[in-house]
């Protein structure tokens, strides 16, 4: 019952679609530009530098604020980490596929840069470490290549690799079965962030995915 409450306070907290938001406020939906994505990537693409760090802070801080929900509710819990990885669940599908528009939505990548910053707390100082970590794993790909989507996936690869390796080092203070189920619902969400990225896979492979900073391939 704990993970579904925390999957159903993740995914409300998800349906805060900053992106569409921000778009609205330009007299632009958003989902009719570009690449049609209410994420960030596209609403830089579509609307420019302020929109995106805009979108980029909102989604990011709707994950935190799911967290800090969870973090609260259970403060009695030894399983607090695992709960908050269900809430960021929740928020990732919220985000990805919200109902009140269709279930189109985002692609999830901001919502993970939230959990970064929340599971930097978990044992700090070291724990810190996750940030400027999975960070440089964004920043340089996108730098070699150009391409926001290798990137971003690199960037939540590295992530899950991260939270393997701290929860195996017992930072979360869980039994082993907790560190577990952690690590397969972070599993399932990095397979989910590769899942919809699948267009951009195609035209990676194809040579026509479209390089940051450069006009959109007609």
């Amino acid at each position: 019952m704990e993970r579904l409450i925390c999957l159903a306070v993740g995914y409300v907290c998800g349906l805060l679609q900053t992106g569409y938001i921000v778009g609205e406020l330009s007299h632009v939906d958003i989902r009719k530009k570009g690449s049609g994505n209410a994420g960030t990537t596209n609403a830089l693409r579509v609307l420019g530098w302020k929109a995106g760090i805009l979108t980029f802070a909102g989604d990011v801080l709707k994950c935190v604020i799911a967290f800090l929900i969870v973090y609260f509710l259970y403060k009695g819990s030894d399983s607090r980490p695992l709960l908050a990885m269900y809430a960021g669940a929740g928020v990732t599908l919220g985000h990805n596929f919200p109902f009140y528009m269709n279930f189109k939505g985002g692609k999830g990548i901001a919502v993970m840069a939230g959990l970064v910053v929340v599971n930097s707390f978990w044992h700090m100082p070291l724990s810190l470490l996750l940030i400027p970590v999975t960070l440089a794993c964004f920043i340089v790909p996108v730098i070699a290549t150009r391409y926001i989507s290798v990137g971003s996936l690199a960037a939540y690869t590295v992530f899950l690799i991260e939270m393997i390796v701290i929860g195996q080092w017992g930072w979360f203070d869980m039994e082993p079965s907790g560190c577990i189920e952690l690590y397969i619902v972070l599993g399932l969400m990095t397979a989910l962030a590769w899942y919809r990225h699948k267009e951009n896979l195609k035209r990676l492979a194809a040579g026509q995915e479209n390089k940051f900073g450069s006009k959109k391939n007609k």
